[in-house]
């Protein structure tokens, strides 16, 4: 019987049953206890960067180890994805990462972590321990043809991982291709810890072995002692923490929207510059909507964590605003996502911006927000709806 994890939390998480009660001192004011994962992988796979002709698997295994990926597809031949560079393959590591490509797409593949833990690494010497495996999980590749397409938007959870089963109940019955997490996610960033507890266990029990998420980073993620490592744990288009990509009808847009407050604040201590990434960001915005898929897409999307308006006259907003919202009013955006305030709202098109700006709500039980997104040929609507099932905004895009 596969044993996987049980959460354990001082107040009622998620909707699984509980082993056991546990209390223990913590960095952080709601943490996650773990009391039971499937042996030798302290986070099972989740998927990452899922486009038609490849995937990256990540999982992080218990012990430094040599790992690797089988997979299988139509043909029924179970094939093998490997970490390799310049000969070598990654070993004696907890942290994986397995890029599988030439996949095919519109299909489903089945596929497993296996890992053999190493006892012994001499230089002409290396032993293992026994071979463990995950159970079997499948994705589907994204059809370049498709005509529909439907995602999820989550934001400013803060460190509150209870919340992911609580929202995503509320749109169990709505079919959703991926998450994107909106930015926030986190208070600051600590350490390894933190992100399996508050990130990586909630979501791969509920879906992220099966559907990929977007991490766009909120300005909470740029703050911590741990906030370089942060990157590592994901597959990102080119190692930004912006790109885009077309998907169904759509072509998605993510931005990274850097930090709230001017970069010369006392908070920053001197060693940050997001104005440089945002003006980066411009420029690389300013091709991306000459290109052929973004001209043609029936509807564009943003999603950024912080909005070009309705955010107030921080140095971050205002920035954004001034750099983005031009590209945004030229380009024909159909809409924005944002998060940051924690003021939910759809703001629709006026005088400022032509296009809505719809914002998600707080961190806080009563008024978090989960949003959904679905596209076909005809329109794209949008439903938000607050964590205790209230709908508090939707909007309706018409196909051009």
């Amino acid at each position: 019987m596969n044993k996987r994890r049980d959460f354990l939390k001082q107040v009622s998480l998620l909707s699984f049953g509980m082993l056991a009660t546990t209390t223990t001192t913590s960095l952080w004011a709601k943490e996650v206890e773990i009391n039971a994962r499937q042996e030798g992988f302290t986070v099972p796979p989740y998927l990452q960067n899922l486009i038609p002709t490849s995937v990256s698997v990540m999982f992080i295994t218990s012990t430094e180890a040599y790992s690797w990926i089988e997979y299988q597809g139509d043909s029924g031949e179970i094939q093998k994805a490997y970490m390799e560079e310049d000969g070598l393959y990654d070993a004696y590591i907890k942290l994986n990462k397995v890029s599988i490509s030439d996949l095919k797409p519109g299909q489903t593949y089945r596929y497993r972590a296996c890992s053999k833990p190493i006892t012994l690494f001499e230089p002409y010497k290396l032993e293992y321990g026994p071979q463990v495996k995950t159970e079997w999980f499948s994705f589907t590749t994204p059809n370049p043809q498709a005509k529909e397409v439907s995602c999820v938007v989550l934001n400013d959870i803060h460190d509150s991982p209870e919340a992911y089963g609580k929202l995503l109940e509320l749109v169990k019955d709505r079919s959703y291709e991926f998450v994107a997490l909106n930015g926030d996610t986190f208070d600051y960033q600590t350490d390894e810890q933190q992100i399996v507890n508050h990130l990586l266990l909630p979501c791969t029990d509920l879906f992220a072995s099966r559907k990929p998420f977007l991490m766009i980073r909120g300005n909470h993620e740029t703050r911590g002692k741990f906030r370089r490592e942060f990157k590592n744990y994901f597959a990102l288009p080119d190692n930004k923490f912006h790109f885009s990509f077309k998907q169904g009808p759509v072509y998605w847009v993510v931005l990274d929207t850097g930090e709230d407050k001017p970069d010369d604040h006392p908070v920053y201590a001197g060693i940050v510059d997001f104005d440089a990434v945002r003006e980066r960001q411009a420029k690389w915005l300013a091709e991306v909507v000459k290109t052929k898929d973004y001209r043609d897409a029936k509807y564009r999307v943003v999603i950024m964590h912080i909005p070009p308006y309705h955010s107030g006259e921080w140095h971050g907003p205002m920035h954004c605003q001034k750099l983005f919202a031009p590209i945004f009013a030229e380009n024909k955006v159909d809409l924005v996502v944002s998060g940051h305030t924690h003021r939910y709202g759809v703001h629709v098109p006026d005088n400022d911006h032509n296009y809505p700006v719809v914002i998600g709500g707080g961190s806080k039980e009563g008024s978090r927000t989960v949003i959904h997104i679905a596209a076909n040929e005809q329109q794209l609507h949008l439903d938000m709806i607050r964590d205790d099932g209230e709908k508090v905004g939707e909007y309706t895009v018409k196909a051009k």
